[in-house]
């Protein structure tokens, strides 16, 4: 499975950015799809995560700034980022987990800056 992101960028703190990532093929019902992002310096770590029964798993840091949604019918989760902050700068990658198989996209840059 390949997975395409999108939707990173330059916002000023406040902002909001909507990310996008779309899978070659059709999901399976198991497939838990999300984001998950690294600045330089630090560690990987959980942004958000939706499994196909709709539940949803968050960062502690999102802190209801951020939703996760999917479209099955597009093979596609998106990822609504509110009121972003400078400690919100990172790459975000997409993640898929079909059972024991876990796949990666490509980082996308997020900068929050003035």
């Amino acid at each position: 499975v390949q997975l395409q992101a999108s939707g990173g960028g330059l916002v000023q703190p406040g902002g909001s950015l909507r990310l996008s990532c779309a899978a070659s093929r059709r999901l399976l019902s198991i497939a838990v799809m999300g984001w998950y992002r690294r600045a330089p310096g630090n560690q990987r770590e959980l942004v958000a995560t939706t499994s196909s029964g709709g539940r949803t798993k968050y960062g502690e840091f999102v802190k209801g700034r951020f939703t996760i949604s999917r479209d099955d019918a597009k093979n596609t989760v998106y990822l609504q980022m509110n009121n972003l902050n400078a400690a919100d700068s990172s790459i975000y990658y997409c993640n898929l987990r079909e059972g024991a198989q876990i796949f990666w996209g490509r980082g996308t840059q997020v900068t929050v800056s003035s």
